[in-house]
């Protein structure tokens, strides 16, 4: 059974553009969630989408290399943790994001479950992001 989301994403972008995207609240609410979110270590910050809320603490913000946050779906008291990080290759920049701790949901149904629309939100978030990289307004805000 799948434990741990690794994806990779390439975009043809500067990783300022990228880091900026994935690390400041504004452009964190125009391309995925509404968020208060602040890429300092400590900071708890939440993302809110009508129903969920999505509660943690950042870890790690070293730009524009890595952002490293808790997440729990409030209501679950589960925390598992989101890793990106960023790398130039030749003019694009390499997106590789990891969310770890899915185990820790109570049931094999649950981690299976989890897994699975985690997984499928990251690539929905991914294409986003490549949507709101290259034209800003193009990715609805709700």
């Amino acid at each position: 059974m799948e434990k741990t989301i690794r994806q990779e994403h390439r975009y043809s972008h500067p990783i300022q553009a990228v880091w900026s995207a994935i690390s400041d609240a504004e452009k964190i609410s125009a391309w995925f969630i509404k968020a208060d979110f602040k890429a300092e270590a400590g900071y708890n910050y939440i993302f809110q989408h009508e129903n969920t809320v999505i509660e943690g603490q950042v870890l790690e913000a070293s730009p524009v290399h890595t952002l490293v946050y808790t997440w729990i779906v409030k209501g679950t008291g589960v925390e598992t943790t989101v890793s990106w990080k960023l790398k130039e290759e030749g003019d694009e920049t390499v997106l590789e994001l990891e969310h770890s701790g899915i185990e820790n949901y109570p049931t094999d149904e649950m981690v299976t479950t989890m897994f699975n629309n985690f997984n499928g939100g990251w690539v929905a978030c991914a294409g986003n992001l490549a949507k709101y990289l290259t034209d800003p307004n193009s990715v609805n805000e709700d």
